[in-house]
């Protein structure tokens, strides 16, 4: 992880105060024509002033899906603050030790560092208005599983992030999450949506289809 995205998990995606009240006092009405249909969607959004998304990113740390994010939000300007569990292997290992001193059993070395390690997960879940856990491919993130438990216990908004070949296995997961994702660019389009609804373009291109073009209406009545 690089020196500018660690600083952007750890601080947030600060913004200007003033700028942000500018934007978020104002009503906006956005209009997305899809290239399938010349039906509009308009939506109209008033978001609170000032409002920061809090966004907990937990998962795997063995790929760049946290700086994809970042970057993202970082580009869309959005009014998000990231945070992440320590995502160097080592340290959340010896965290413990280096502090509290050695133990001369695995299983006391372990428990006094995840312990130490759960002070920060926990508060930062406490703290966030959504929580992203990523599951890889390759490794069995136990942990990801316990933090998403932890959000949906708390009610938190989940997103889980992970390739479509594992998602029988994550279905109760999956279950519990108001958001599935198979990209981390999906991730930051759905924040662009639910801050700004701003959608991007479709994602089955021009075979994209309306559904009261795909479907019929779903009030006969509106």
């Amino acid at each position: 992880m690089n020196a500018a995205t660690r600083s952007l998990l750890l601080a947030g995606a600060k913004k200007s105060a003033s700028q942000s009240c500018h934007r978020h006092a104002r009503c906006a009405i956005a209009a997305v024509v899809s290239p399938s249909s010349t039906h509009a969607r308009a939506f109209s959004l008033s978001s609170p002033a000032a409002k920061t998304w809090n966004v907990y990113l937990s998962g795997e740390i063995h790929s760049d899906w946290r700086e994809v994010i970042a970057d993202g939000v970082k580009d869309r300007n959005l009014p998000v603050s990231l945070s992440s569990p320590n995502t160097s292997h080592e340290d959340s290992d010896d965290c413990g030790a280096i502090i509290l001193g050695m133990e001369e059993e695995r299983r006391n070395w372990d428990k006094i560092g995840a312990n130490m390690n759960n002070v920060r997960t926990k508060t930062l879940i406490k703290d966030a208005d959504v929580v992203v856990v990523r599951f890889g491919p390759k490794y069995r993130q136990w942990n990801a599983a316990f933090d998403a438990g932890y959000a949906s216990a708390l009610g938190k908004s989940i997103i889980t992030l992970h390739p479509p070949e594992i998602s029988h296995m994550l279905k109760e997961v999956n279950s519990a999450a108001s958001v599935v994702c198979e990209d981390a660019s999906q991730v930051v389009d759905t924040l662009d949506y639910v801050i700004n609804g701003n959608l991007p373009d479709p994602r089955d291109g021009k075979t994209f289809v309306p559904i009261a073009d795909r479907l019929g209406a779903g009030n006969p009545n509106p």
